[in-house]
């Protein structure tokens, strides 16, 4: 008998995880880092108590939902190398898909919530950096993405895209955001492209701004 249910119970434990960190997930976006914990053990369909047995605190929990997103934007990265042929259609797979993750709402949580020199985000940040910039570099090789863009450019544009408008009575823009998204993919072709003020953004003038 034991030999059966611990396996079990170890499996449930992992999907009562996994839950709290989607539902939390979705509730930083909908109310910011300080959303309140019972709702997110609410929508996860948790009690309270198993919230806090597998997140000690707010922090934690806000650590490991960082740590989920940057993880699926490198499986999006990824696969959309490994699947797509043509280099522009693997980018343009991969800005949609990271906007779907709403990463520009998530950018709060970075900022002043948990240490951004912590060892565990900053190798997450480099992959994703490494991921973006393995993309892009593709797309310019192939001559179908304009040189002097760089991927801070990508991650600005994604980020502005998808933060939400400060006020409870704006609009919701977010079915909008593919639609611009394209129209912003359109314009980095190679074809006649247009002089940019400045230069390529890359992720380390980001880092300078932070």
């Amino acid at each position: 008998m034991t030999t059966v249910t611990a396996p079990r119970r170890r499996a449930d434990a992992t999907r009562n995880r996994a839950r709290i960190v989607a539902a939390a997930c979705e509730a930083f976006v909908d109310h910011g880092a300080m959303a309140p914990l019972d709702e997110i053990a609410r929508r996860a369909g948790v009690g309270n108590a198993t919230l806090y047995r597998n997140f000690a605190d707010r922090r934690t929990l806000i650590h490991q939902v960082s740590l989920a997103v940057i993880d699926r934007i490198v499986a999006h990265a990824h696969a959309a190398t490994a699947e797509e042929p043509d280099s522009f259609a693997a980018l343009s797979r991969f800005v949609h898909a990271a906007a779907d993750e709403r990463i520009g709402a998530l950018c709060s949580l970075l900022s002043g919530t948990i240490d951004p020199h912590d060892p565990e985000l900053t190798d997450a940040r480099a992959e994703m950096k490494q991921a973006t910039e393995d993309l892009i570099t593709r797309a310019q090789a192939d001559g179908l993405l304009r040189t002097d863009i760089g991927a801070g450019d990508l991650v600005v544009a994604v980020a502005q895209l998808t933060r939400p408008l400060p006020g409870a009575d704006c609009l919701d823009l977010h079915p909008l955001v593919h639609r611009h998204l394209q129209i912003l993919l359109d314009g980095l072709r190679t074809i006649s492209p247009s002089t940019l003020p400045g230069h390529a953004v890359t992720m380390e003038d980001l880092s300078q701004r932070a």
